[in-house]
């Protein structure tokens, strides 16, 4: 394998917009390594993307988790030069009634797993020496307030935060971090969600009319975002949130 090829890693890559990220990589490209639970379904994904792409099973809430996944894709690509922080659960519920044991399932897998997996990464990214992009994929509920949505919007508004701190941090080894964050996104949970009302027309009529643009992101809209991050072409930019929302944010 030529070390020439750039490497990303994509975590939560088998489903959603994990799954068109690592698409657009590889269309860039880039070496991609998967990650996912379901070895079913990554192996899917690198039968569909490739010889470009690997896919490494590993369950980022496990404690050493991260640091396996991280040792792992050198392993099987020689080197690491991006990582998306996309592995994410979703939460809704009354905030004041939400239980504690929900709250802390929440937060490992949306915060503290993706915290670990910027630290394995990037001390990875350090030791090679060749500088780094890494990509944390958050939400506009980091940034506007939604009710049921507290508990969600807090995990990744503390991603939101340690996206500006670890820029600064880590701008001395070439180690740029930015965010990108969506909106409503058509993933198969948003049709999940969008079947659950009694009228799923009028609720999607709905949604796109409090948007600007006038309609709901497409996975593609956030992998492109995430495309440009992650290419030479954003070698100057490092602590940024870039929303990915049809204006919603600017309203």
């Amino acid at each position: 394998m030529e070390q020439t090829h750039r490497v990303a890693l994509v975590t939560g890559a088998t489903s959603g917009i994990g799954t068109e990220i690592a698409r657009r990589l590889i269309a860039d490209g880039l070496i991609v390594v998967v990650n996912g639970r379901s070895t079913e379904r990554g192996q899917a994904m690198v039968q569909e993307l490739g010889t470009g792409a690997h896919f490494i099973q590993e369950d980022l809430t496990d404690a050493q988790g991260p640091d396996r996944l991280v040792a792992a894709a050198l392993e099987v690509a020689g080197r690491l030069d991006v990582l998306v922080n996309n592995a994410a659960v979703d939460h809704t519920g009354p905030l004041l009634d939400v239980p504690m044991n929900e709250i802390r399932r929440t937060f490992v897998t949306n915060t503290f797993a993706a915290i670990a997996c910027l630290q394995a990464a990037g001390r990875a990214m350090r030791d090679l020496g060749n500088g780094g992009a890494i990509i944390n994929i958050t939400s506009r509920l980091a940034s506007i307030g939604v009710p049921t949505m507290s508990i969600y919007s807090a995990s990744k508004g503390a991603m939101l935060a340690l996206t500006t701190a670890a820029a600064v941090e880590l701008a001395p080894y070439d180690i740029r971090v930015n965010a990108v964050a969506p909106g409503m996104t058509r993933t198969p949970l948003y049709d999940e969600w969008l079947n659950s009302h009694p009228d799923p027309e009028a609720t999607e009529r709905r949604v796109a009319n409090a948007i600007p643009l006038g309609r709901v992101a497409s996975t593609a809209d956030v992998a492109a975002a995430v495309s440009y991050l992650a290419s030479p072409a954003a070698a100057y930019i490092t602590g940024i949130s870039l929303p990915v929302d049809g204006g919603y944010l600017a309203q």
